[in-house]
């Protein structure tokens, strides 16, 4: 038999671990490895094949886990709405309040007010949750986040036509 480490030719060798490689070795190389013990099941060894499965699994997952993932898709954000001045002015004036006495309710200044309703100033999320309890209305609606859609209905970006032809529906309702 040959020694897989030094190559001389003896009469017995013995299977031997070095380094993780399993080699039959000669009584003198023996002292450079480790005795091989073939695993077994009841002591939870394994066979090449169930460690590669294992570490396919384990690549796999750190795959997934290293993917860069969007924090924004499918996501919905709420947003004043568009004429919040007039529906603030004409609730008030509904509930027959003067300027002065609604801020007072509210415990807010009269300035401010003005400036919200001429919608020359927009309130903070504070001052919103204010107004929509003391009036009763709803200020806020959710809005999705995303690209535009076409005619088609096919979601993509918003482009040179999509603006052109929004402008011309704007102009055709003044």
């Amino acid at each position: 038999m040959i020694c897989e480490m030094c190559g001389k030719d003896v009469p017995t060798t013995r299977l031997m671990v070095v380094q993780g490689a399993k080699l039959n070795l000669c009584p003198n190389c023996m002292r450079f490895g480790d005795d091989y013990h073939a695993p077994r099941e009841e002591d939870g060894g394994r066979s090449f094949e169930s460690n590669s499965a294992i570490i396919q699994q384990r690549l796999e997952k750190r795959q997934r886990r290293m993917q860069t993932k969007d924090i924004y898709a499918g996501t919905a954000s709420v947003a004043l709405i568009e004429d919040y001045g007039k529906a603030i002015r004409k609730a008030r004036e509904k509930k027959n309040l003067d300027m002065e006495s609604f801020a007072k309710s509210i415990n807010e200044k009269k300035g401010i007010l003005e400036k919200v309703e001429a919608q020359n100033l927009v309130p903070d999320e504070k001052l919103i949750k204010k107004l929509e309890k003391a009036l009763g209305i709803k200020l806020t609606e959710i809005v999705q986040e995303g690209g535009s859609v076409n005619a088609r209905g096919d979601a993509k970006g918003m482009t040179l036509g999509n603006f052109i032809i929004r402008e011309e529906k704007d102009k055709k309702k003044n």
